[in-house]
């Protein structure tokens, strides 16, 4: 169970151990006997129950026992016969469960000898409460719970009510959380009677989870429901155009070939926009990467300055304006409260963590409906990722991902930011155009790249002086013709296998990595 560490085996039970083993060694020698030959009478399964009853976790056993029940149905007709095999079954299952609750193979032989239609409901429910009083928290049984209830149509509704009064009891039920959020979600998707609107029942959750995160913040159940509830929160209800490329560079691509699926938008809405009308040049000279070769100006960007502005209008917009916007808002603002004076009185890493999450979804919102265009909160942010990272080093490359991925993000969300990584690149002997300007991310210290699909048309990239480990989705920069990767932490060459897929790739920078350094690497 969470956190219940296993109790070790006192010294005087020792010598019991060793009997039991000794027996269970004994039992299972004659059930795969009895199994190869197929002997299903009594005195069979009877072994078969022994040898389960000592070990719920022997799968084998429970296919032969399922096996037995149907050779043994055949010969059966009389319903109180049939009725009579199944509940020995259920006896059987009982008393595995009670050497061990958590028994995957006995709760499926329950689930099968239940589906046979003979069985009682109510007698399920009654064992059931048994177990989740012995553990509210055993998932095995919720999913059984589940599975009973489902058989007698019990609603969805009462359903939800029995997790209430579980958390109620315990707020670290984690399962009577997680199938609370399973419940709600169905309620929600269907609007059923009492769950519209969306907003009132999803705020009276809040009220519900911040009861158990402020009683216990070090408990992390309540946190897993607060992160669903929080997705519930920033979903978002518009459609974004979020890349885009230049004509020409990518053929068969246009509104007849590609299929934009969303809920709300239909594809013969979009509007197709190429981000330039002219063809890219394509040079194969090999660069040098030192920043002496590089120089920028305001006067050297304005022939680039039409690809940005194009950059900085890739959403697609309407005139409306959603309803519950306000609602998103003011909650996320709320919570934001709440949490700094959590902190305030407490130093917990999983609080830090929901801050920063809410204050990105914060931003994400404001930005996406023009609420503000700024990302405000972005520097804060960074500050709780280099504290979680120093606070939870066991979880530090986590956070040193998000880190380096709000970074990306704060690089490529508009033309202001991305035009201060632009440079351009004096030495390539083509004439002045796309292929002369370079992207340069480099010495951020990011270990993870993301928000790509804002640069598919990028054509010289540099991510050089970082901690990259893996390049994953690079390959959809279909355009990219110059990449330098040098100084990071790749450490085999199957890392690159990305760059397969780039067949616009002439030059390509690797050097100081650490490939070969930590094992031998025979990728060829």
């Amino acid at each position: 169970m969470h956190g219940r560490p296993r109790k070790p085996l006192k010294p005087e039970d020792s010598a019991a151990s060793i009997a039991k083993a000794n027996k269970l060694r004994t039992l299972q020698s004659q059930f795969y006997h009895i199994h190869h030959n197929k002997i299903y009478d009594k005195e069979a399964l009877d072994m078969s129950a022994k040898l389960l009853e000592m070990n719920p976790e022997i799968y084998t056993a429970w296919n032969y026992r399922k096996l037995g029940v149907e050779s043994n149905l055949q010969s059966l007709s009389d319903p109180d016969s049939i009725k009579s095999l199944l509940d020995e079954e259920l006896r059987v299952v009982e008393s595995a469960l009670r050497q061990n609750y958590k028994s995957y193979g006995a709760w499926h032989h329950r689930k099968w000898v239940l589906s046979k239609g003979y069985s009682s409901i109510e007698r399920e429910f009654r064992l059931l409460d048994q177990f989740l009083k012995a553990d509210s928290r055993n998932f095995n049984g919720w999913n059984y719970l589940r599975f009973v209830a489902a058989l007698q149509h019990v609603s969805e509704e009462e359903e939800l009510k029995f997790t209430t009064d579980k958390i109620n009891a315990n707020f670290s039920n984690y399962s009577a959380w997680h199938n609370r959020s399973v419940l709600l979600s169905h309620l929600l998707n269907r609007k059923a009677q009492g769950f519209v609107p969306r907003e009132k029942v999803l705020s009276e959750e809040y009220e519900l989870v911040h009861q158990a995160l402020f009683t216990d913040p070090d408990d992390q159940s309540g946190w897993f429901y607060h992160l669903w509830l929080l997705d519930q929160t920033v979903n978002q209800d518009t459609t974004l155009l979020i890349s885009s490329w230049p004509v020409h560079a990518v053929e068969g691509v246009n509104s007849s070939t590609v299929t934009v699926t969303s809920m709300l938008e239909k594809n013969e809405n979009l509007i197709w926009k190429p981000l330039s009308t002219n063809k890219s040049e394509r040079s194969t000279e090999m660069i040098n990467w030192k920043d002496e070769n590089f120089v920028t100006s305001d006067a050297l960007l304005q022939d680039f300055t039409p690809t940005l502005h194009r950059f900085n209008q890739l959403t697609i917009n309407k005139d409306h304006e959603s309803t519950n916007s306000k609602w998103h808002v003011e909650t996320l603002e709320n919570e934001i409260a709440l949490f700094r004076e959590l902190l305030s009185e407490v130093n917990c890493k999983i609080a830090k963590l929901t801050l920063a999450r809410l204050l990105m979804s914060l931003d994400v919102i404001m930005s996406s409906r023009a609420i503000c265009k700024q990302r405000t909160h972005t520097k804060e942010v960074l500050e709780l990722f280099n504290d979680l990272i120093k606070m939870d080093p066991v979880h530090s490359r986590y956070y040193k991902d998000q880190h380096s991925l709000l970074l990306m993000e704060q690089v490529t969300s508009d033309e202001e930011s991305l035009a201060k990584h632009f440079w351009y690149y004096k030495e390539l002997t083509s004439s002045l155009s796309r292929t002369n300007f370079c992207l340069r991310i480099n010495k951020l210290s990011l270990s993870r790249i993301g928000f790509l699909e804002r640069l598919l048309w990028i054509q010289m990239l540099d991510l050089s002086h970082n901690e990259l480990q893996s390049i994953e989705g690079l390959e959809s920069l279909q355009l990219l013709i110059y990449l330098n990767l040098s100084h990071n932490r790749i450490s085999c060459f199957t890392a690159l296998e990305p760059l397969r897929l780039i067949k616009s790739l002439r030059s390509l920078d690797i050097s100081y990595n650490e490939i070969g350094m930590h094992s031998i690497d025979t990728t060829s």
